[in-house]
């Protein structure tokens, strides 16, 4: 009985072993870039209110309506506006996005990268994995972080990149 049961076991793991070595291998995820380490300060009022008007004027230059947040690296909100039209969808996206960018410390585009990839972990959680989220940075450090919500994502990327430049 027990030779039995051996030798069905190990014809089990003989059988699974090829399944295995027949499956195709996901394709190349990105690779990240070195995370940019949190600063010993956080963005202020001011810094955070310039951010969003370059972003408000790079939606507004091409007809886009947004809603636009800034957090401080610690996730606390610093600054946010909805722009007039604005779907009313966009405010928890646009605040996700930016939490997404300040607790992973980078821009959620890399986490749309990994889906397109097929490689983001099945039960990987905590992430907005939709292009609009980027890290404000100063000397290289973190500050905070902006998330734009409104458009498509690559416009959503354009107007929260706009902001993060004006910070430059």
């Amino acid at each position: 009985m027990r030779k039995s049961v051996a030798l069905i076991a190990a014809g089990l793991v003989l059988a699974g072993g090829s399944a295995f070595a027949q499956t195709a291998a996901p394709s190349a995820a990105p690779t990240p870039a070195p995370q940019p380490p949190y600063a010993a300060r956080v963005i202020t009022l001011a810094e955070a209110k310039t951010v969003a008007a370059a972003a408000e004027a790079e939606a507004r230059k091409n007809g886009w309506t947004m809603v636009i947040v800034v957090l401080e690296s610690n996730g606390a909100q610093v600054f946010a506006e909805k722009m007039d039209g604005t779907q009313y969808g966009s405010n928890e996206v646009a605040l996700k996005k930016a939490h997404t960018s300040a607790n992973f410390r980078r821009p959620t585009s890399y986490f749309q990268e990994l889906v397109k990839a097929g490689t983001l972990n099945a039960i990987f959680t905590g992430a907005t994995a939709v292009e609009g989220g980027e890290l404000l940075l100063v000397d290289g450090k973190i500050i905070g972080s902006i998330g734009v919500s409104g458009g498509s994502a690559a416009q959503d990327g354009i107007v929260a990149r706009a902001g993060q430049a004006a910070l430059k």
